[in-house]
């Protein structure tokens, strides 16, 4: 999948569909006091409302740490190909409707009174930018511009970055 980093809308698309294909793994992050240490998750998206979901349990270090409006990161990587981090606001939200529609064998496995557990419930991060690093050119590509940097004492070129705004 081939983006071109100069095109805005091309960049934010990629961005959402790398993180609904890879956002089994993303790492996320509140910024509190003391800082909290990004932790794995797996990510429901909203793009149409520029939302992330995840599930949570109301007993976690993140989960207790976090208050209405929380400033958070959330990194999200494919290889060597892809890697973005999102910034936004983060807050603890118990939404039935949505632990319904993406409950799944795999997030049935950590609530083992099912739907109904106590401690179940969700995290929002609503999105408001991103800072994308895209590079498609394989590892040959990236070995041939590794080395021709080092001959001529530039820097390779194996892809490109981009500041996007969200929502």
């Amino acid at each position: 999948m081939s983006t071109d980093i100069n095109d805005r809308a091309a960049v934010e698309d990629r961005l959402w569909k790398e993180i609904e294909k890879h956002g089994h793994a993303v790492m996320l992050g509140a910024h509190t006091h003391p800082m909290q240490h990004f932790q794995p998750m797996t990510a429901f998206c909203e793009q149409e409302v520029g939302q992330i979901w995840f599930f949570t349990r109301t007993d976690t270090d993140l989960a207790r740490s976090i208050q209405e409006g929380k400033s958070a990161m959330m990194v999200v990587q494919n290889g060597e190909k892809f890697h973005a981090c999102v910034g936004g606001e983060l807050t603890l939200q118990h939404d039935p409707a949505r632990v319904e529609k993406y409950w799944n064998p795999a997030v049935a496995a950590w609530y083992p009174e099912g739907k109904a557990d106590p401690k179940l419930t969700m995290l929002c991060l609503d999105a408001n930018d991103a800072q994308v690093w895209i590079s498609e050119g394989g590892p040959i590509r990236f070995a041939w511009e590794v080395a021709k940097a080092n001959l001529t004492g530039s820097t390779p070129g194996v892809g490109g970055t981009r500041r996007i705004g969200l929502n």
